[in-house]
C-alpha cells in the first residue's frame, strides 16, 4: 500500500461504523452472559452446546467456555449418543478448532481442546471397516500429525504447534520411528536456521536416541557439529544456533572454531558470549590443566568488547566479570 493515498472516510461512514461496532459488542455481551448463566445452571443441553459454538467462533480465547463445552459433551451429549455419533461430534469440534487456529494459531486453549477431542475418540473400526477397535483412533491421530505439519509449513516457528506435535507423536497408536522425526527437524532447520523450536525438538529426539543406544552418540555428534557450524557461519547473529551449540557441546572442543569465526565476524556478540561461556567452563572444570591467568585475561578482554557491541547488557557483563571469573 506504499504510495497509495488512503481514502478519507466521511463523518457519516465513521458514525455508521461506530454504531455497527456497538451493536456487535452488545450482541457479544448478551451471548456471553447467556452462556455463562447456562454454565452456572449446569445446562448440558444441545442448545447450550450451540451457544458455546457461537461464542467461541467470536472469541476462541475464552478458555472458560472451552471447558464448559467439554462438560456439556461429557455430561449431556455423549451419554445419549452412539459411538458413531460421538465420533461425528468430535470431528465437528476438530473442524471448529481448525477454523479458529487459522486465525489464532497461538492460542493455547484451542490446542488443548483438540488434544481432548482426540483423547476421547470411542472404539470403532475406522474408515476401512476392518473391525479394528482402535481404527477411528488411528485414523484421527494420523490425520492430526498431517494437520500439524501443514500448520508448521505455514509458520515453521510456531512453538505451540511444535509442543502439540510432541503430544501427537507420543499419542500415535502406531509409533513413528524417532529417526523420521530427526529427518523432519533437519528439513525444517535447513530451510531456516533461525528456527529455535526445530533445534529444540532436535535436541529432545537426539537425547532419546542416544540414551537408548539407538543412535551412535559419537558419530552423530560429529554430524551435529557439522550442521551447527554451517548454521553459525551462515548467520553468526542468530541466537537459536548458539543456544543449540551450547547444548550440544558440553566441553571445550569448539573454542578454536568460534575463535576463527570471530576473526571474520569481529563484532559478533554471540561469538564473544560463547567464547566467554566455554572459557569459563575450562576455568571452573579443568583448572589444573589450563593456563588460568591467560584464560582469565581472555575473558576480561571479551567482556570489554561485549560492553561495546552490546551496551544494553553492560550490567550483566560486569556481573560476570566481578563474581564469576
Amino acid at each position: 500500500m506504499h504510495g497509495v493515498r488512503r481514502a478519507r472516510q466521511t463523518q457519516e461512514a465513521l458514525e455508521a461504523k461506530r454504531l455497527k461496532d456497538q451493536s456487535k459488542l452488545r450482541d457479544y455481551l448478551a451471548l456471553s452472559d447467556d452462556v455463562l448463566a447456562r454454565k452456572k445452571q449446569k445446562d448440558w443441553s444441545r442448545e447450550a452446546l450451540r451457544a458455546t459454538t457461537q461464542l467461541l467462533q467470536v472469541n476462541p480465547e475464552f478458555y472458560t467456555i472451552w471447558n464448559y463445552r467439554r462438560h456439556i459433551l461429557v455430561n449431556g451429549i455423549f451419554p445419549e449418543s452412539t459411538p458413531e455419533q460421538i465420533q461425528d461430534l468430535l470431528k465437528d469440534d476438530l473442524s471448529l478448532t481448525m477454523a479458529a487456529l487459522k486465525i489464532h494459531p497461538k492460542v493455547y486453549w484451542i490446542w488443548t481442546h483438540r488434544g481432548w477431542c482426540l483423547n476421547n475418540v470411542p472404539s470403532g473400526p475406522g474408515v476401512d471397516g476392518e473391525g479394528d477397535p482402535r481404527g477411528w483412533e488411528k485414523e484421527l491421530w494420523n490425520q492430526e500429525l498431517f494437520v500439524v505439519e501443514k500448520l508448521l509449513d505455514a509458520d515453521p516457528r510456531n512453538f505451540h504447534a511444535w509442543s502439540y506435535r510432541r503430544v501427537v507423536l507420543a499419542s500415535l497408536p502406531v509409533s513413528k520411528p524417532e529417526t523420521s522425526e530427526l529427518a523432519y527437524t533437519t528439513r525444517k532447520i535447513e530451510s531456516n536456521f533461525s528456527n529455535f523450536s526445530a533445534w529444540h525438538q532436535r535436541s529432545k529426539v537426539l537425547s532419546s536416541l542416544w540414551s537408548t543406544g539407538r543412535l551412535d552418540q559419537t558419530k552423530s555428534k560429529e554430524e551435529e557439529f557439522d550442521l551447527v557450524q554451517n548454521a553459525m557461519y551462515t548467520d553468526p547473529r542468530d541466537q537459536s544456533v548458539w543456544i543449540y551449540h551450547r547444548w550440544l557441546i558440553g566441553s571445550d572442543r569448539e573454542i578454536a572454531v568460534i575463535q576463527s569465526l570471530l576473526e571474520e565476524e569481529t563484532h559478533s556478540k554471540w561469538c564473544m558470549e560463547s567464547l566467554v561461556h566455554y572459557k569459563r567452563l575450562l576455568l571452573h572444570n579443568h583448572a589444573a590443566l589450563v593456563d588460568k591467568s591467560a584464560l582469565t585475561r581472555d575473558c576480561i578482554h571479551l567482556l570489554e568488547q561485549l560492553r561495546k557491541v552490546d551496551p544494553g547488557r553492560r550490567a550483566r557483563y560486569d556481573e560476570i566479570e566481578i563474581t564469576r571469573l
